[in-house]
């Protein structure tokens, strides 16, 4: 069976941050709830059993567990405060519910509405959550905000999903939602600054970095690339009229070679100075993301030879998809200044050729598009059965480097204290 893994970012709106990801399994039938229920059951349940440490970490996961899951105890495979557990209207699922209540176990109510069918569950969960797909107004509006205020009432949090427009996101907020889901969450709330956003943690160890006695350019290569808004002005450095190369550069070990030690110290020095302030509101999720894209599209370039792009073009595509949430600048400006492949601007400005293709289907993958990720995998050749591995590898792979990164900052600021 073809099964494709995604997770969605949730953000609370009451403190401004993400809270954790939604967890989407997919399956042939394009319903997680159908007659093969019990067969893509045990599909999952295994899959879980062998990336539950890629998927968790210290991430919060909100994911649906159908009756067969639930039967067979597959949440419990997961710490407690780490899981909810969201819930379809189902008799079979009800039954569940006390049970894993009494245990400590938190749930979600999916496409919840004030009818008695839902009532049975209401007093066993935390959230509900309710779609806003396509802006809902008139009397579908009103029976949301009836619904919101009711659920409110009795102190259960609100999640919104399919917030994909920002008029969607005005809707969510006029309604009065806790939390928001869908790509607006990922990319449309960041606040656009004149100055690039950089990761701090990823600052702090490139300070360290070009700062010892024998500097290693392979480690100072692999923390710029691994940031799309250093990768960006690197780039940007080593292409200037300041260092008249004759060969303009998209590779960043060759940036570092033109730009030289000497001239890195003074940039990375001047960088530090620039990102003394706090980041923009949703900054570091995009930067997580174009990492995750970066990562996705690079591995899965490893299965298509044949290909018109190499793996580091398909890493910069990746890596560049989502700059432009972070620049004041539009993508089309981005790369008029970056000297990349002709291919790999065609795959990301025009969506042509088999790097455009590569292009959708990872931007697909992630708005858990399934018909669309179907059918751009078999103009690919692509296998279907391993885009889900690859994904998860991929996110796990994020999620060590920014624990890394966050563990770094923490001392770093825990040193500036301790010298106060």
């Amino acid at each position: 069976m073809d099964k494709f893994v995604v997770r969605k970012a949730i953000k609370d709106l009451r403190v401004d941050q993400v809270a954790g990801y939604e967890l989407m399994f997919q399956d042939d039938e394009d319903s997680f709830y159908s007659n093969s229920e019990t067969n893509a059951a045990n599909t999952i349940a295994g899959f879980l059993m062998e990336n539950s440490g890629k998927i968790f970490k210290n991430n919060q996961i909100f994911m649906t567990f159908t009756p067969s899951l639930l039967f067979r105890n597959t949440a419990k495979m997961f710490d407690k405060d780490k899981i909810v557990i969201q819930i379809e209207e189902n008799p079979l699922a009800t039954v569940m519910i006390e049970k894993y209540r009494r245990e400590g176990y938190r749930f979600a109510i999916n496409n919840f509405q004030f009818t008695p069918k839902y009532f049975s569950m209401l007093e066993h969960a935390d959230y509900i959550r309710v779609n806003l797909a396509g802006a809902p107004k008139g009397r579908e509006r009103d029976s949301l905000d009836n619904t919101i205020q009711m659920a409110h009432g009795f102190q259960k949090l609100c999640i919104a999903y399919n917030v994909d427009t920002k008029e969607d996101f005005e809707v969510a907020k006029a309604l009065d939602v806790d939390f928001v889901e869908g790509l607006y969450v990922s990319e449309g709330m960041v606040t656009k600054m004149n100055k690039i956003e950089y990761l701090q943690g990823n600052l702090y160890q490139l300070i360290m970095e070009v700062t010892r006695e024998d500097p290693n350019l392979n480690e100072i290569e692999s923390i710029v690339i691994r940031d799309a808004a250093l990768t960006y002005s690197l780039l940007r450095l080593a292409n200037s009229a300041y260092f008249a190369s004759r060969r303009r550069t998209s590779s960043i070990h060759q940036a570092l070679i033109t730009v030289g030690l000497n001239q890195l110290k003074q940039w990375v020095y001047l960088l530090s100075f620039e990102s003394t302030q706090e980041m923009t509101p949703g900054a570091e999720e995009v930067l997580k993301l174009s990492f995750l894209r970066a990562n996705f599209a690079s591995r899965l370039v490893t299965r298509l030879r044949p290909f018109p792009i190499s793996r580091g073009d398909a890493y910069m595509m990746g890596m560049f998809s989502s700059l432009e949430y972070i620049v004041d600048a539009t993508l089309e400006e981005i790369l008029q200044e970056i000297p990349m492949a002709d291919e790999v601007k065609d795959a990301m400005l025009k969506h042509k050729g088999k790097g455009g293709q590569l292009f959708d289907l990872v931007l697909a993958y992630e708005k858990a598009d399934w018909k669309a990720i179907k059918s751009l995998a078999k103009e690919l050749e692509l296998p279907t059965n391993i885009l889900a591995q690859t994904y998860i590898d991929c996110v796990e792979e994020v999620n060590e480097i920014w624990e890394n990164l966050t563990d770094m900052v923490g001392e770093e600021e825990e040193a500036e204290e301790t010298k106060e």
